[in-house]
């Protein structure tokens, strides 16, 4: 496929995508500015970043640093924010620091620690953190996979909170594939939005709901989402893995 073809393609989807994100917007009575787009570019080349752009899209999301850094770098000349949605491993913390703005998957103190601790030591700006909440951590099945337990969240908002160099945005989750928001996305965004609105209770400013991908972006933005974050609908179907 030629560039101009790709850019063709990536046009269509992403009009598609808007046009699903308005009529979800007025579906739940919500202003189309409450909600942006997050576009996951994981798997896919830098090229498709730089055509991303072009098409006006500001945030792109990446959850695996040693694609991610390379990336990061190659379109450094791009007004793109960028979004770490992947477990974070502390060893690289520093890497991902580099070039990432906000960190959706913070769930636990251990992370916190680190990611503080080399934001006062690199000097770069405030790191936007959001807590990643791990529904499916309600039921014993799922104890342990990613995220933090919501019996959890609240301790570790306040550690962010406290924490030198770091923002608390908010909260982010992902629809569960176990326990009793299993097959149920907008249960589970409705739990999600119950939990960020105990957080926003003791820290206001920390207003992102980071909720919804290419299947279940209508139910996350029915139950509050501020951020949806979207890869197969905007860019196809992934590349395999290497």
């Amino acid at each position: 496929m030629t560039s101009a073809e790709r850019l063709g393609r990536l046009r269509e989807n992403l009009a598609a995508v808007e046009a699903r994100i308005d009529a979800a917007c007025a579906a739940a009575g919500r202003p189309r500015d409450e909600v942006t787009l997050v576009v996951v570019t994981k798997t896919y080349p830098a090229s498709d970043t730089r055509l991303l752009a072009s098409l006006g899209v500001t945030d792109v999301a990446e959850n695996r640093d040693q694609d991610a850094a390379p990336k990061a770098e190659e379109c450094g000349d791009l007004p793109l924010s960028w979004h770490f949605v992947g477990q974070l491993q502390t060893n690289k913390v520093r890497s991902v620091l580099r070039y990432a703005d906000r960190v959706h998957s913070v769930d636990r103190h251990k992370l916190v620690d680190a990611l503080s601790a080399e934001v006062v030591k690199s000097g770069r700006a405030d790191l936007g953190c959001l807590i990643q909440v791990g529904l499916e951590s309600e039921t014993p099945e799922g104890a342990h996979r990613g995220g933090a337990a919501p019996s959890e969240v609240e301790a570790l908002a306040e550690a962010v909170a406290a924490a030198p160099g770091l923002r608390l945005d908010g909260v982010m989750a992902v629809a569960p594939l176990v326990g009793p928001y299993a097959g149920d996305a907008r249960r589970a965004f409705d739990r999600l939005a119950e939990i960020a609105s105990r957080v926003r209770e003791s820290h206001p400013a920390a207003t992102m709901v980071s909720a919804g991908m290419s299947g279940d972006l209508e139910e996350a933005i029915a139950a509050g989402a501020t951020h949806v974050r979207i890869g197969t609908a905007v860019l196809g179907a992934r590349p395999t893995l290497r």
